[in-house]
């Protein structure tokens, strides 16, 4: 079973930037379309941003033009860069198969102040 281990997150203030890491070893990156997750306190676990096999992304709205999801299927890693962060943005960020196959690492910490 593979472990993604996530890197990356901090505190940030307001409109700072962040770039998270995935490293996924393992059979089975390379071939799924992978995507990176974000759990607030007292909400639940949603999908930020997806990217195919083959480099096709989707983000959801709320990130859209802000974030770049990518991959480099040679290194089973997975990166999210995060641009113009908001205090909204908080959250534990987790990378997964969107049929979450994986285990769930423990995540990266985002903490962005207003």
């Amino acid at each position: 079973q593979v472990q993604p281990v996530e890197s990356g997150g901090g505190l940030v203030q307001a409109g700072g930037s962040l770039r998270l890491s995935c490293a996924a070893s393992g059979s089975g990156f390379s071939r799924n379309t992978m995507g990176w997750f974000r759990q607030a306190p007292g909400r639940q676990r949603e999908l930020v941003a997806s990217i195919t096999r083959g480099g096709v992304t989707n983000y959801a709205d709320s990130v859209k033009g802000r974030f770049t999801i990518s991959r480099d299927n040679a290194k089973n890693t997975l990166y999210l860069q995060m641009n113009t962060l908001k205090p909204e943005d908080t959250a534990v960020y987790n990378c997964n198969t969107m049929g979450y196959s994986f285990n769930w690492g423990q995540g990266t910490q985002v903490t962005v102040s207003s």
